[in-house]
């Protein structure tokens, strides 16, 4: 099987969640395969940086404000998007937030806020890549970063509807791999599974490690036998991987550490 990034050089990707950890670390990968890139992120200063830092790159990265879990955002992102750079040829779903509450005594708000970026703003984006990829007869690929917690719910208290809005991601790979095969389209779908990665989703969440969750820490696996866990750059390399396989090869990862 050969393996390039060659058909994808000078297109356009969107990537959401961009301004840190693994939707930074994809960006930048993608800009140094010379793809043409928009980062979006509510913190859109953070992907400013990147791409003055990735100026003397093949690619160019491109900072637009956004917050996906709002209709709007998303849709003036692909607005911008269309316009100033054309079609979108790859669609990376990375933004994804947790909050800091429970099940029975939660927080409606905040479990809509979580609900609304890691379900609701990953399907309206993915609705918005398909329409411009075959209104453009353009063999896309959609990729959602999921979590080992969209396959298994972990003892980890306090993860109140996260794991639900990863089981969602999950079941919607499978549904729009489904609808794309009905329709007879050949954009590609993805879900990328990781195990824990060291990002800054925990502080950026002002999500607490509370006594209850270090105890229910130090009985899992990975920490009992100290493995070391994940970098971003470790997802964003799967990403490339699944990106450099040919048009007939259907991948969807599940990996753990």
């Amino acid at each position: 099987m050969v393996i390039s990034m060659e058909r994808w050089r000078g297109k356009v990707a969107i990537v959401t969640g961009a301004s840190a950890g693994i939707g930074a670390a994809v960006a930048k990968q993608l800009v140094e395969e010379g793809l043409q890139v928009v980062g979006l992120a509510r913190r859109s200063e953070r992907v400013e940086e990147l791409a003055k830092k990735l100026q003397s790159k093949k690619g160019k990265l491109h900072a637009v404000k956004a917050d996906i879990s709002k209709e709007e955002d998303i849709l003036n992102a692909f607005k911008w998007t269309s316009d100033n750079l054309g079609p979108v040829h790859i669609l990376v779903n990375n933004a994804g937030i947790i909050q800091q509450t429970n099940l029975t005594e939660g927080d409606t708000e905040k479990w809509k806020r979580v609900l609304d970026t890691n379900v609701m703003g990953l399907c309206i984006a993915t609705r918005e890549a398909v329409k411009v990829m075959k209104s453009n007869k353009i063999d896309g690929h959609i990729i959602h970063i999921n979590s080992v917690g969209g396959h298994g719910v972990p003892n980890f208290p306090g993860l109140n509807v996260y794991p639900a809005s990863k089981h969602a991601v999950t079941a919607l790979t499978e549904t729009l791999r489904q609808e794309l095969n009905h329709l007879g389209l050949k954009i590609k779908i993805t879900s990328v599974s990781p195990g824990g990665v060291d990002t800054e989703i925990a502080q950026t969440n002002n999500f607490e490690i509370t006594p209850q969750i270090v105890e229910a820490m130090k009985q899992m696996p990975r920490l009992r036998t100290k493995m070391p866990m994940l970098e971003s750059e470790d997802v964003a390399d799967s990403v490339l991987y699944v990106l450099s396989t040919p048009p007939h090869v259907q991948i969807i990862f599940r990996y753990t550490n």
